[in-house]
């Protein structure tokens, strides 16, 4: 017999845990065909144009009858659209929070402003595409010198570069996400110091930008504007002289004891597989709910990412407008992707659906269950700063990098990123905890997953996976260093969403 495993008793498939071969029997059926190791067979019969269920929900639609002990994926199954049931705010359940003499604790920079960060950076932001190498030679140009070992208490300096900045309408949606992401990674409790460097004649003005949200020059945040100081080379000098002159303010910050409830943890998941809604994402939710408990903050994001799995998010929803925010998300994707003759059903991606995963609503249900189970707080717009306790949901495009920017401007110090086909990914100035759906690819790539979470297949309860995944990022948080950030992952990871026409 190969092990399946099925997840509710509604559930007419199971998913299975090792390659079933034909004729091997499985969740007491035997396969008619090979069914992948992390792929679907039919438990009973489905009919033509009947609901697959997974997690005692609907995954889509038969597009013939499915047999007992049939593979289930692309070949037999459709999508259409079908009503459900928002009703915000049915789930919602008072928190359990606990007790102020039990709760944990975190080694972090406190910040003027109270916050606290868990990495204390340099970043050189810019303006525009046309400061970005600029911008890197003054990191790279720091870096090499050797300066930094005299600064023990800064982890870096790191260029934040972007390919936007102009040709785009200064009154539009597009300078507005932009303006806010750069408001949100120069704020961000994890940056000890800025230099803004841009070229002069973009849209995006620098003196525009810093009188919008009262930005004044000071030790800890300088501009430069190339045109103005007399090309790259003399910008670069002038930039390195800046950062040197920043870095013992930054070096004075130092750790000490900040509460749990000071994380702002960010939630993604990339690479995903037929695994990660049974084992990363729900035990990452349970961590969710443990840091929810004490008081933290966790954001949820990715919204094509959580279609088909919105409506128990929004059942969550502290209020009804919070819940209705959510659905106006929704639609704003499905107008969104129609307009672009695309459709939401474009994911999951090839590598996706090679590790088991059919339609974005099993993609979604398994995604959602990163946020565990407490009640959903509030809906951010992309890059706006999240200001509420709890669970929340940022509005994103599911691409990772362009996600998790979001977040991050958002206010996240410490992220965790689950993965089933394996992803590389870093995030600075915001450390990434990586946590592998299954054994074989945290065996496969070991030198870039922080957990194992395939043992829970082995065993392994939700419970006690999710108490190490908090003990690891409370751990992490305090100064720990992550897979990624031993590679030496994410300066090149900051992609804000550009929205609208390049003109």
């Amino acid at each position: 017999m190969t092990r399946a495993l099925r997840l509710t008793d509604a559930d007419n498939i199971v998913v299975a845990i090792e390659a079933i071969s034909p004729g091997e029997t499985a969740g007491g059926i035997s396969a008619a065909q090979r069914v992948p190791r992390g792929h679907k067979m039919a438990i009973e019969p489905i009919g033509r144009d009947a609901a697959i269920v997974k997690y005692g929900q609907v995954i889509g639609f038969a597009r013939d009858d499915i047999a007992p002990g049939d593979w289930v994926h692309e070949h037999n199954v459709y999508l259409h659209a079908f009503d459900r049931d928002y009703d915000f705010g049915r789930d919602a359940r008072p928190t359990a929070y606990v007790t102020p003499e039990k709760r944990r604790s975190f080694q972090g920079f406190r910040r003027a402003n109270g916050k606290y960060g868990t990495r204390n950076y340099i970043a050189i932001l810019t303006s525009v595409n046309c400061s970005a190498s600029a911008s890197r030679f003054i990191a790279d140009q720091v870096t090499r010198s050797g300066v930094l070992d005299d600064y023990p208490n800064v982890d870096g300096v790191i260029s934040l570069v972007h390919g936007t900045g102009c040709g785009l309408d200064v009154d539009g949606e597009a300078y507005e996400l932009l303006k806010r992401t750069q408001w949100g990674f120069a704020t961000n409790p994890n940056i000890g110091g800025v230099l803004m460097v841009g070229l002069g004649c973009e849209a995006f003005q620098i003196p525009r930008w810093m009188n919008t949200y009262g930005i004044k020059e000071d030790a800890a945040f300088r501009t430069l504007t190339i045109q103005e100081v007399g090309g790259t080379r003399k910008t670069v000098e002038a930039g390195v002289k800046a950062v040197l002159e920043m870095l013992p303010i930054a070096n004075a910050a130092t750790r000490s004891e900040a509460p749990a409830s000071e994380l702002m943890l960010a939630l993604q998941c990339g690479g995903s597989d037929g695994y990660s809604g049974i084992t990363a994402n729900p035990a990452l939710g349970m961590a969710v709910d443990l840091l929810v408990a004490e008081g933290g903050t966790a954001i949820l994001s990715e919204t094509p990412e959580i279609y088909g799995a919105e409506h128990l998010l929004m059942r969550r929803a502290e209020q009804a407008a919070i819940g209705e925010k959510l659905a106006g998300r929704i639609r704003w994707w499905e107008e969104y992707t129609a307009r672009h003759n695309m459709e939401m059903n474009n994911n999951p991606s090839p590598g996706n659906k090679a590790g088991g995963l059919t339609t974005i609503l099993e993609k979604s249900l398994g995604a959602a269950a990163k946020g565990g189970s407490t009640n959903l707080t509030g809906v951010f717009d992309y890059a706006e700063a999240v200001d509420a306790k709890g669970l929340v949901f940022m509005d994103t495009p599911g691409y990772d990098p362009v996600s998790a920017t979001g977040q991050v401007a958002g206010g996240a110090n410490i992220l965790c990123f689950t993965t089933g086909r394996g992803s590389a990914f870093g995030c600075k100035p915001t450390p990434s905890i990586k946590l592998a759906s299954n054994s074989y690819i945290y065996g496969q790539m070991n030198e870039d997953m922080d957990i194992n979470c395939g043992d829970i297949l082995d065993g392994v309860t939700l419970a006690d996976k999710g108490e190490e995944i908090l003990q690891r990022v409370l751990a992490v948080a305090s100064g720990e260093r992550t897979k990624s950030e031993a590679l030496g992952y994410g300066d090149s990871e900051f992609v804000p969403w550009q929205v609208g026409a390049t003109m």
